[in-house]
């Protein structure tokens, strides 16, 4: 990741570059979290982390597991079948530093109150997780990432005591919510992700599940007490903002996103509507087609995700309510009608689950797709009813 991010601050420009506090050499074996604020870039806006290791005269490195290679393997069919492999990599820290601040990323680090067992434990997982034999493994977005690894880490050095602590706490948000609140800036992108991920992400989870985000685990970092397994104070000895952030950060919370999909939809079946009445049926004729085709051939691509790739949350997925690949029939005149009533029965039930408690949100794309469909499925209905009173004239 950091090679493919110098190569587009090298292409695009970078940020100017943001003074770094300096902190002086360690007088003893130190283990900080680091925690780095998001990016313009889009697959920046989560986040990234880092477990810094200090040592006096010896390690002063970033270990993180957020690398991928361009140039491996089937990358680009790994990448469709869910099957992306990443792997781990120790970084100078001023090296790395530098590079996020000069993305004008903040970068947030927390030096952690280890056993000298636990931090012979942490170090002995870092080191041997870079090794070139073992430092790849089969990345998740959501269960095993960058950040699930550095708290899988953090969990071993406090002998498990992470894990208990967190496990049975319920996060302050879903998957769902997270992702949407950390893309909704970027319209394109988040509405690609809140159509293509299914209904796993709007599950309950908990504080552990949710430490996929890096600003979390660093927020769980500083919250952790294990008195019940006789800690004294803090995991977290002192924190420190090394580099101040350029990058607006996301919403706390996401936001009431669906009335701009709602008006783009309407404007859309608005414009088509009074297109028809200038006595252009060709033109109509070819934006609802071309729709269908559209919205059939995302459907296909939502189902061979579902059926065929390791894209665990993207199945089951109830916007296949809306982009319903059957509706493709109505290429066939004879079968318009039955089409028609389908997209009319799919939006229906899609907002049958946005009313129903625990359902899928679908909110954003209902808005959007609605107008199109239901604007789609008058036109055929009206479409063959013109065709059976042709033939009853002639």
């Amino acid at each position: 990741m950091l090679i493919l991010l110098l190569f587009l601050a090298l292409t695009l420009g970078a940020a100017p570059a943001v003074a770094r506090e300096a902190l002086p050499p360690p007088q003893e074996r130190e283990a900080w979290l680091v925690t780095y604020g998001p990016g313009e870039i889009y697959w920046q806006r989560f986040g990234h982390n880092a477990i810094w290791l200090r040592e006096p005269g010896g390690l002063d490195h970033t270990f993180n597991f957020g690398f991928f290679d361009f140039e491996q393997e089937s990358f680009l069919l790994r990448f469709v079948q869910g099957r992306m492999r990443y792997f781990a990599a120790a970084v100078p820290a001023d090296q790395e530093f530098d590079f996020y601040a000069g993305e004008g990323r903040s970068v947030r680090v927390q030096r952690l109150d280890l056993s000298p067992e636990g931090y012979d434990r942490l170090r002995e997982y870092l080191v041997w997780h870079v090794q070139p034999e073992n430092r790849e493994y089969l990345y998740d977005y959501y269960r095993d990432n960058c950040s699930t690894r550095l708290r899988d880490a953090l969990d071993l050095a406090l002998d498990g005591a992470f894990r208990e602590t967190f496990r049975l706490q319920p996060a302050d948000q879903t998957l769902r919510a997270h992702t949407r609140r950390s893309t909704e800036a970027d319209r394109a992108y988040y509405l690609g992700l809140v159509t293509a991920l299914g209904l796993p992400i709007d599950r309950s989870i908990t504080r552990w599940d949710e430490m996929f985000l890096p600003a979390v685990l660093a927020d769980s970092a500083a919250e952790y007490g294990d008195l019940q397994n006789g800690r004294a104070g803090p995991l977290v000895l002192e924190e420190r903002l090394l580099v101040p952030g350029q990058v607006a950060l996301p919403p706390d919370r996401p936001g009431r996103t669906w009335p701009f999909y709602g008006a783009l939809g309407l404007a859309l079946a608005v414009a088509v509507s009074l297109l028809g009445r200038t006595r252009r049926p060709g033109a109509v004729a070819g934006f609802v087609f071309g729709w269908l085709l559209i919205a059939g051939t995302l459907g296909l691509a939502l189902g061979v995700a579902w059926a065929f790739t390791d894209h665990h949350d993207a199945f089951p997925n109830l916007n296949l309510l809306l982009l319903n690949p059957l509706g493709l029939l109505a290429i066939v005149p004879a079968l318009r009608r039955f089409a028609a009533w389908l997209l009319v029965a799919g939006v229906v039930a899609a907002v049958a689950d946005l009313l129903w408690p625990g359902g899928q949100y679908l909110a954003d794309t209902v808005a959007l797709i609605a107008p199109l469909n239901l604007g789609a499925a008058a036109w055929l209905l009206r479409s063959r009813a013109n065709r059976q009173e042709g033939r009853v004239a002639s």
